[in-house]
């Protein structure tokens, strides 16, 4: 009787490696968001700013992690920036770097949105009652803004974990790499078992995103009513 495949799963310590592989696209996702949420709520801040030299450096910076798909910049920091520079630098800490600079640009759209779409009249009823422009921000335009950048951010944070499976392009091993490691090791006993590998990683991959994805609709709904 020809085997399923799904035996590859159990076998040695594959199924042990995969959820491995899975902690590291975690490990990339989770320090990547935490970066790219500090420098883009900065960026955010300048971006309201009333600077036009630097309003379009900062958009010129957004319209190319927009413009340029980010295997094109795993590629470019990765085998031209980094050989070009003299930098040893590892696969992760290369996909971190991107990561957290893709981050950065999405986010600081995402705050600048929210705080420029407060209304007026918020900001001249600080001003009236002689509130300083950072107190300004700190107790009445980001607290609100907050709410508005929420859901933005966390669909963003999805989008980021999920293109994490690119960074195997530039040889990080982590959960793709891993799956495919094993479907090759294993396609002659089970030739389908990368129904069953691949299925497993989108199991995984849904286990990991699907809650973020709840909780931003929640947070919404909860904040629109």
């Amino acid at each position: 009787m020809q085997n399923s495949g799904i035996e590859v799963l159990f076998e040695g310590s594959n199924l042990e490696r995969l959820l491995g592989g899975l902690l590291v696209t975690i490990e990339i996702s989770f320090v990547s968001i935490v970066i790219g949420t500090v420098l883009g709520v900065l960026m955010g801040l300048l971006r309201t700013l009333n600077l036009k030299p630097l309003q379009a450096v900062l958009r010129l910076y957004l319209e190319a992690f927009r413009i340029i798909p980010i295997l094109v910049w795993l590629y470019v920091v990765h085998f031209s920036f980094t050989p070009l520079l003299n930098i040893d630098i590892s696969g992760e800490a290369t996909s971190i770097l991107v990561f957290s600079l893709w981050g950065a640009a999405e986010i600081g759209d995402i705050v600048r949105g929210a705080l420029q779409s407060m209304p007026k009249h918020q900001e001249e009823s600080g001003a009236a009652l002689g509130l300083s422009r950072i107190q300004l921000y700190r107790y009445i335009l980001i607290p609100q803004a907050i709410r508005r950048m929420v859901p933005g951010a966390i669909n963003l944070a999805t989008r980021m974990i999920k293109t994490t499976s690119l960074v195997v392009l530039i040889g990080v091993i982590e959960v793709v790499k891993i799956g495919q490691q094993i479907i090759e090791l294993g396609v002659i006993k089970a030739p389908n078992a990368s129904f069953w590998v691949y299925g497993f990683i989108f199991i995984l991959y849904f286990a990991v995103c699907f809650p973020l994805s709840r909780f931003s609709r929640r947070v919404e709904r909860r904040w629109q009513n």
